[in-house]
């Protein structure tokens, strides 16, 4: 087993004499302990039992399992003693146990004492574990033992107990395999991001007992940095609740290419208002406040966050997304600056995401120079994060990155440019690049393969650096995550307080706040107006019904859905009586039928339309999987065929084919394909009944956004129109009914139509002709209204 050298880290001033202590506090017993020495109490969650240690004052809690081998140091400071984890059992306080130093040089220490098999361990970045409620289970024990691997991604839902009990065997399992020839590691867990109340294409399961909050887009919708500090102030103590100590999160590509399948999930096209709620998150998720909310620096409450994906993943020619083969080149052109911009703003965050996207300019060419490889493999584009952007922290692949789609076996390979080098070939490389961390990975094998190949590149002399020195280096920013937050100090997580945390009436509130200050109300004719009373306990409403056919993906063949465009059971919340269509199905729950009831007696038509439903990153969506044609991604629900004059005939992005030539991936004369196209026909429906009717009933719709949309299919037919963005319907109807004044903007703008689309930049923002109402308001970056009309700037 082989050792890195101690690299010098300095001893600080200013410890006195420690000693090993069997605790001199005792037992935690109020009438006979002192406030001025720590305090030891058992604690169990049904099935990890662990203490935990009160320290004086502002003194560091701590944990340590009952069974492990980690003891106690105390230091008496001031007349109060203080108590600190020996966790290498080596009778001293080490600079890396020490909880009073700063988590960069804790980390720089550790790193020094650490084995290579460590370091290549901490490198590695689980696969999605997608069930909590398994526990700990035989192949994590062997990642964890055999290979090291620390950081474990959790994909599953949660549920609080499911979720603590799984985290505290993992701790406590970590803590049992610790030696003295390799020291004490704990896990770190990570999420994407799992708060948003309407989500159509989370990683993760959403829902599930932790508070709501509009999906990212509708953060920004808001256009308040508070808002979004809060989010992360609510959501991080939540994430700590459920032993989650890292957030895959935010996302912080700039929104240049409006048909992108990852709009959802950013800050919007403009890089002033990006930036400056992209630093708003990672203040809120890596701060920890006091219970005034004033924020006191990282803590207990504090999750280290990870920007990504790159400067320039929001770009995708065409909106295709580059999970696959179909979508990985991102046409950046003279943007890279704006998205660099954002980057640039949240330095701060511990972490970074590298993208999939090979970023080209207008000519084909790399953005930054270099080869035609993604991110992570791109020499110069990495310089240009690393020194231009100065991005200090640790950087990780995206998962699947160091995997090519032609490797034997791959499922799923995003090593875009990379496929002809050899896995040990692809790590040395991204290890040049600066890269720390390889997600998806639960094997070390190809890690020190690499530490060899790059040791015999340094003793060659085409390296400058040995590979202990390298490897510490990355280790020593993984380790940081983890220091940061206290995790060594204290990794274990009590139930209890979990319980009351997680989905707290005060965080669900917060969340449902801002889930009603995100809405939009872009269109209104008085409709919308602020109810005296609040009470439409004696009105009836129409809901149409709808359905999407779904799309094939990776993880499976297309999805069927249908039911109201809208949730019944929130419009029955606030209105008396709520009426849908009646619909027939067939033997398989697919919609034959779809018939509008008698509207004699309904005071107002709700009508919800989500986004047009290209797919989702996993679909291969803008390319037949059997015939390889290409065909357009759309923002309007009808069929559009591109066959404009905006619409290229060849593709800037293409592969090298066989023969020499590049591929065309043009998508010209070709027509969309929407799996959703029935909600305008419910729409369509819908202003049918209302004509039937012969009644004046006002019409209210309701846009459910993950992307912009094409405002011509339903404006004019509208009296009043919303946008929610990852809002829950219960959101967006209470504005609806006057119950809360709309205050959100849109965060990125509305096309007059697809040829406008067409004829913008994918790599730059505010290009767009956008879509302009009877009434003049031109629905553009910025616009809202509220009761009095336009919202100021």
């Amino acid at each position: 087993m082989r050792r890195l050298p101690a690299t010098g880290v300095a001893v600080f001033a200013g410890l006195t004499a420690i000693t090993l202590a069997g605790c001199t506090a005792g037992p935690s017993d109020p009438e006979t302990t002192t406030p001025d020495a720590y305090v030891e109490r058992e604690v169990t969650d049904g099935g990890t039992t662990f203490m935990v240690v009160d320290n004086p004052g502002d003194g560091a809690t701590l944990s340590y399992g009952v069974d492990s081998k980690i003891t106690l140091l105390e230091e008496e400071v001031d007349g109060s003693t203080f108590a600190f984890k020996d966790m290498n059992a080596n009778g001293e306080l080490d600079v890396w146990e020490d909880w009073r130093v700063g988590a960069s040089d804790r980390a720089a220490d550790l790193a020094s004492q650490l084995t290579v098999e460590q370091i290549s361990g901490l490198m590695l970045f689980s696969s999605h574990e997608r069930s909590p409620a398994d526990g700990l289970t035989d192949a994590q024990q062997t990642y964890l033992s055999e290979d090291k691997l620390r950081n474990v991604l959790n994909a599953g839902g949660s549920d609080v107990t499911e979720n603590v009990t799984w985290v505290n065997a993992v701790q406590a399992y970590t803590e049992s395999i610790a030696t003295a020839d390799e020291p004490y590691v704990p896990a770190n867990f990570s999420s994407d991001p799992r708060s948003e109340a309407q989500s159509g294409s989370s990683y993760i399961e959403t829902g599930a007992g932790v508070s709501l909050w509009p999906s990212v887009l509708g953060l920004a919708a808001t256009f308040d940095a508070a808002t979004v500090e809060d989010f992360g102030r609510v959501v991080s103590d939540e994430y700590r609740a459920l032993g989650i100590s890292n957030a895959l999160s935010p996302q912080i590509d700039l929104a240049t290419e409006p048909r992108w399948l990852r709009v959802a999930g950013t800050l919007g096209e403009d890089p002033e208002l990006a930036a400056e709620l992209a630093a708003a998150y990672v203040k809120g998720f890596q701060g920890t406040y006091d219970e005034d909310g004033t924020l006191v620096g990282w803590g207990e409450n504090s999750v280290p966050t990870t920007i990504k994906h790159a400067p320039g993943d929001g770009a995708g020619e065409g909106g295709r997304e580059s999970h696959t083969n179909v979508g990985k080149y991102a046409i950046t052109g003279e943007g890279l600056d704006d998205h660099a911009s954002v980057f640039a703003a949240a330095t701060d965050s511990l972490a970074m995401m590298t993208s999939y996207s090979i970023s080209l300019d207008k000519d084909g060419n790399p953005v930054a120079g270099g080869e035609v490889m993604g991110t992570a493999y791109n020499t110069e584009l990495m310089s240009y994060i690393r020194n231009d952007i100065g991005f200090k922290g640790a950087i990780v692949t995206d998962w699947a990155v160091m995997t090519g789609i032609t490797d034997e076996g791959a499922f799923l390979g995003t090593a875009w440019g990379a496929e002809g080098l050899t896995p040990v070939e692809r790590y040395v490389k991204v290890l040049k690049n600066g890269v720390d961390m390889f997600g998806g990975v639960n094997s070390a094998e190809f890690i020190l393969q690499a530490y060899d190949a790059w040791q015999a590149e340094f003793e060659a002399g085409t390296v400058d650096v040995d590979a202990d020195a390298r490897w510490a280096e990355s280790g020593a920013r993984i380790l940081t995550m983890s220091f940061a937050p206290g995790l060594f100090d204290a990794p274990y997580v009590e139930l209890e307080e979990s319980l009351a945390t997680v989905g707290s009436a005060e965080n669900v509130e917060a969340g449902f706040n801002a889930q009603l200050n995100s809405v939009v109300m872009v269109k209104n004719d008085g409709t919308v107006a602020e109810a005296a009373e609040g009470d439409w306990s004696d009105k009836t409403v129409y809901i149409p019904h709808t359905y999407d056919t779904g799309m094939d993906g990776l993880f499976g063949p297309a999805v069927y859905s249908e039911g109201a465009s809208l949730s019944v059971e929130a419009a029955e919340q606030i209105f008396g009586t709520v009426l849908t269509d009646t619909v027939e199905l067939d033997a398989e729950g697919k919609v034959v039928s779809e018939t509008a009831p008698d509207l004699t007696d309904v005071d107002l038509v709700l009508v919800g339309l989500r986004s047009p439903n290209n797919g989702n990153p996993f679909s291969a969506s803008g390319q037949d999987a059997e015939t390889k044609a290409w065909y357009p991604l759309s923002l309007q629900w009808a069929p559009y065929t591109a066959d404009g004059a905006n619409v290229r005939t060849t593709s800037i992005g293409g592969d090298v084919l066989a023969d020499g030539t590049k591929e065309n991936r043009s998508y010209f004369g070709a027509t969309s394909r929407i799996s959703n196209e029935a909600d305008i026909h419910a729409f369509e429906r819908a202003v049918a009944a209302v004509e039937a009717s012969g009644k004046d009933i006002p019409m209210i719709t309701v846009v459910k956004a993950n992307n912009p949309v094409v405002p011509a299919e339903f404006e004019a037919a509208s009296d009043a129109v919303l946008v929610g963005f990852g809002v829950s319907d219960l959101a967006t109807l209470t504005v609806a009914a006057g119950l809360h004044e709309p205050q959100g903007r849109l965060p990125i703008g509305f096309p007059v139509d697809m040829d406008a689309v067409e004829a913008q930049d994918e790599g730059v923002g505010e290009d767009m002709t956008t879509y302009v109402d009877a009434a003049g308001s031109d629905w553009k970056f910025g616009f809202g209204l509220n009761y009095a009309g336009p919202l100021a700037d």
